[in-house]
């Protein structure tokens, strides 16, 4: 809310409520990735995190599918 109390326009409380969904789909994400150790216990190159969690992502894609 703005600093004197008043309300926020309507554009603003629809933007708002779009970061809170995508990054409440993003928290969730990355909770579920630490559980898989190899995330968890990561001490690899830092340039390498991007490759590992990809793989870690589609693993749990090809889970959810069965």
């Amino acid at each position: 809310k703005p600093g004197d109390g008043s309300d926020l326009p309507p554009w603003k409380a629809d933007l708002n409520k779009q970061h809170r969904t995508v990054r409440a789909q993003v928290e969730h994400a990355l909770a579920r990735m630490k559980c898989f150790k190899i995330l968890r216990d990561y001490r690899r190159a830092a340039s390498t995190l991007t490759d590992t969690a990809s793989g870690i992502a589609h693993l749990h894609n090809i889970i959810l599918a069965g």
